[in-house]
């Protein structure tokens, strides 16, 4: 078991020292993940962001909220650290509220491959609006089980 987890981790980000960090272009190549034990269980994974940040493309001003990713894994999990990297990249990025939840749950699929993940975008009030994108995607076949849909916290899931 030792032997396949170091051999599984051998090129992760995972408890090595990072030296650069990229604030400006949020790029999927920085995600891992890691082989889900579990796979013969529907378990539902919650990540809470809540120091996201990003620009207006408009103005150039921060925008900041709390991403919510709720999934649940097939063959692989999300590897926390490079996760936290890749939000870190939208920093100085200058992208509408909706295309970074977008984004956001595309890389994160397109990494993972889960059975189901949602992803929303709590953004905090600025101008008098505040903006919540929702965004969900279902592995072709996949019944999505009831319990998925509520949260034993009260997220915006």
């Amino acid at each position: 078991m030792a032997q396949r987890r170091a051999k599984e981790l051998k090129d992760a980000v995972l408890g090595k020292t990072i030296r650069e960090f990229v604030f400006d272009r949020p790029n999927a190549n920085i995600l891992e993940t890691f082989h889900n034990r579990h796979s013969d269980k529907d378990y539902i994974v919650d990540i809470e962001v809540p120091e996201f940040t990003c620009l207006c493309p408009i103005t150039g001003q921060p925008d900041f909220a709390t991403i919510y990713i709720r999934y649940i894994p097939d063959e692989k999990c999300i590897e926390s650290k490079s996760l936290k990297l890749y939000i870190f990249s939208y920093r100085n990025f200058q992208e509408f509220h909706e295309d970074c939840v977008n984004r956001i749950l595309d890389d994160c699929v397109e990494t993972c491959k889960p059975r189901w993940m949602r992803v929303v975008g709590e953004f905090n009030i600025r101008g008098g609006i505040s903006i919540t994108p929702i965004v969900e995607y279902k592995k072709k076949g996949f019944k999505v089980p009831n319990h998925a849909r509520t949260a034993e916290k009260q997220l915006k899931m």
